[in-house]
């Protein structure tokens, strides 16, 4: 079997299951490890991931790839995971997730933009930069990066 088969067919079987859970499948490796290989389930949703949540949906992804034959006889390790800080934000569910996050963004026509997400919709971004409100279509921005806050000024509100 193929790495993109073996990829699609995994990707298949996972998502009844993160479906259930109210989660997103964000991302999905599969890389050698030694003599094993590695498979990294990144998962998210709007609330986020608890640990409860992924050591659950840890436990119904690894039984149902033991009773698939996804990954062959070979041994594997199952990570599953939430997404980082640094995953770029490509989808608009990404964008809503980003709400009230300082984000960096390219723009298609050149330049840039630089501000904290206010809100989104089917269509775009709300920043408020430097004050001033500043909508963009989703298809006016490039991959978006989330900027690491230490302390933020409205933490004591």
């Amino acid at each position: 079997m193929g790495a993109q088969t073996r990829h699609e067919r995994l990707a298949q079987l996972l998502t009844p299951i993160l479906d259930e859970a109210g989660l997103d499948l964000e991302g999905l490796e599969i890389a050698p490890v030694g003599r094993r290989r590695r498979v990294r389930v990144v998962v998210d949703s709007d609330d986020g991931v608890d640990l409860e949540t992924v050591g659950e949906v840890s436990q119904k992804i690894s039984t149902a790839l033991d009773e698939a034959d996804v990954m062959g006889q070979s041994p594997y390790v199952l990570e599953v995971t939430s997404p980082g800080v640094d995953r770029p934000l490509t989808e608009p569910r990404h964008w809503r997730r980003a709400r009230g996050r300082l984000v960096h963004a390219p723009l298609v026509a050149g330049g840039q933009v630089r501000g904290r997400v206010v809100a989104t919709d089917e269509t775009g971004v709300t920043f408020d930069v430097d004050g001033q409100s500043q909508v963009y279509a989703f298809s006016d921005l490039g991959r978006g990066k989330v900027q690491v806050e230490f302390r933020h000024d409205d933490a004591a509100d």
